[in-house]
C-alpha cells in the first residue's frame, strides 16, 4: 500500500505505480489518495479543491494549471476501481509489474493511466507558460453509479470560467470515442404476504408476483433485440434490458414476504429509455392491484438509483477535431458502456472520452495497460500543452 511520504513521482508510469498501489476499490475511501496528490500539488505551488462526500470517507479532486481564463481544457477521471475479490492474478493487483510490454494492475487501465499520464506533465504544463488552462477534475465512486461526478462538475461550473471540452480518459486504445449509451438503474421490491406454501389462498408469494414481472422485462428485451437497429455503430445496435441481482424468500415452504431486483435499461435515447420504464411501470401497476385486492399489506415499489445520461455528441466539432490531433488518430468510436461524460455533456460541456488502455482490459484479472499505450497518452498531453499555448 503507497503512503504519502513515499509519493514523489515523475514519470507516468512512476506515477502509474504510485496509483495503482492506493486500493481505491469503490468499498473503500480513496481520501489517502486524494491527500497524496494534494500535499505533491503543494509542492508545485499549485491549490486545488477538495469536494468531500457526504459521508466524509471519500472526495473529488479539482485543479487548475495556467491562466484564469475561459477556453481550456478539463481532464477528467475517476480514482476509484472494482473489486479483485475472486478474481485470479498472476501478480499482487496493488502492485504495478511488468511483462512482456504490459503494465499490469488493478486500475492500470480503467483508468489510472490516463491520470498518471496527466499528473506527469503537471510540472511541464506550469512552465510552458500556457495561453488556456488545464483543468484536472478527478472523481471518485464512478464505478458504483458516477456518485462523485454531479458535485465535482457542478464545483467546476462554479469555480473556473467556462471551458472549450471535456476529455474523460477512459481507456480507448487512444481512439476517439464521440458517442455512448445512457443507463438507468433500478431497484424493483415486490411485498407479498407470508404464508404456509401449501396454503397459497392464505397469502401472496412476493417471488411468483416477481417473477412475473421480470418476465415482461424480459419479452420487452426480446422486442428491442428483434426490432430494426435504432443506435448505428453501438454493439448490440439496441436498447438492451436485463436484470443483475434477484433476492426473495426466506424459507422453501414459506410464501416469499419479499423479493427485490436489481434491472438496467442501457440506450442511445433517454426517451425510448424512459418509454421501457414506464412500460414496465404500467405492469407493475397492474399486478400490484391485483395482489392489494386480496391483501392491502402487499405492493410493489421501483427505485431509480442512476439515471445517467447518453453521450450524444451534438455539437461536438470543434472538439472532436481537437482531441483527433492531440491523439493523431482520424478514428471515430462509439461506446456501449456508460462514463462520466455524458453528465459532462448535460452540464453543457462539449466532451470526448479519449485514454491509454483497452476497456477489454477493464475489470478482468491481470488488467493491464500496455506500455506503448501509456506513451501514447503521454504524447497526448505532450500535444496537449503545445495547443495550449497558442
Amino acid at each position: 500500500m503507497a503512503t504519502i511520504d513515499s509519493f514523489n513521482p515523475a514519470s507516468a508510469r512512476e506515477w502509474l505505480a504510485r496509483l495503482v498501489a492506493f486500493d481505491t476499490t469503490s468499498r473503500n475511501s480513496n481520501l489517502a489518495l486524494i491527500e497524496a496528490i494534494e500535499m505533491w500539488l503543494d509542492t508545485l505551488g499549485v491549490r486545488s479543491t477538495r469536494i468531500v462526500g457526504a459521508e466524509g470517507r471519500k472526495a473529488n479532486l479539482l485543479f487548475s494549471i495556467g491562466p484564469e481564463v475561459a477556453g481550456g481544457v478539463v481532464l477528467s477521471g475517476h480514482t476509484d476501481v472494482v473489486p479483485v475479490d475472486g478474481q485470479a492474478w498472476s501478480s499482487d493487483p496493488w502492485t504495478l509489474s511488468e511483462r512482456d510490454g504490459r503494465l499490469h494492475g488493478r486500475g492500470s487501465a480503467d483508468m489510472k493511466g490516463f491520470i498518471a499520464a496527466g499528473l506527469s506533465r503537471v510540472p511541464a504544463m506550469l512552465a510552458a507558460g500556457l495561453k488556456r488552462p488545464i483543468h484536472f477534475a478527478l472523481s471518485y465512486d464512478e464505478e458504483v453509479g458516477l456518485l462523485g461526478a454531479p458535485a465535482l462538475i457542478e464545483t467546476l461550473m462554479a469555480k473556473v470560467r467556462t471551458p472549450s471540452l471535456v476529455v474523460v480518459g477512459e481507456p480507448t486504445g487512444m481512439r476517439v470515442v464521440e458517442r455512448h449509451k445512457g443507463i438507468m438503474g433500478l431497484r424493483t421490491t415486490v411485498l407479498g404476504h407470508e404464508a404456509h406454501s401449501s396454503q397459497t389462498h392464505l397469502g401472496v408469494s412476493a417471488n411468483i408476483v416477481a417473477t412475473r414481472l421480470m418476465s415482461r422485462i424480459v419479452e420487452i428485451a426480446d422486442r428491442l433485440a428483434s426490432a430494426p437497429p435504432a443506435a448505428a455503430g453501438f454493439e448490440p445496435p439496441h436498447a438492451t434490458v436485463t436484470i443483475g441481482v434477484v433476492h426473495g424468500g426466506t424459507a422453501p415452504n414459506i410464501l416469499a414476504r419479499e423479493c427485490s431486483f436489481i434491472w438496467d435499461i442501457r440506450s442511445a435515447s433517454p426517451i425510448e429509455a424512459r418509454a421501457v420504464y414506464d412500460e414496465v411501470e404500467a405492469y407493475a401497476r397492474q399486478l400490484e392491484s391485483g395482489i392489494r385486492a386480496r391483501f392491502p399489506d402487499c405492493g410493489i415499489a421501483t427505485e431509480i438509483l442512476s439515471d445517467v445520461p447518453p453521450l450524444t455528441g451534438a455539437g461536438n466539432a470543434p472538439a472532436l477535431e481537437l482531441v483527433a490531433r492531440l491523439a493523431d488518430t482520424p478514428d471515430r468510436d462509439v461506446a456501449s458502456y456508460v462514463s462520466e461524460a455524458g453528465l459532462f455533456e448535460r452540464a453543457g460541456l462539449p466532451t470526448v472520452i479519449c485514454g491509454p488502455g483497452w476497456i477489454a482490459q477493464a475489470h478482468q484479472p491481470d488488467e493491464y495497460v500496455e506500455t506503448s499505450q501509456l506513451a501514447a497518452g503521454e504524447a497526448f498531453m505532450d500535444r496537449l500543452i503545445e495547443a495550449s499555448c497558442k
